[in-house]
């Protein structure tokens, strides 16, 4: 039972990073995206 127990935290732990690791990546992917797009903007001035 114990060894269960911590079988299924030690499971929420690490969908909970998987989770934060993703966000992360979608951050800097738009952050990415924003500044292609501002010098696409630039460019065209």
């Amino acid at each position: 039972m114990t060894a269960r127990l911590a079988l299924i935290l030690l499971s929420g732990l690490l969908a909970l990073s998987a989770c934060n690791t993703v966000s992360g990546i979608g951050k800097d992917i738009e952050k990415a995206g924003e500044a292609i797009q501002g010098a696409g903007e630039k460019g065209r001035k």
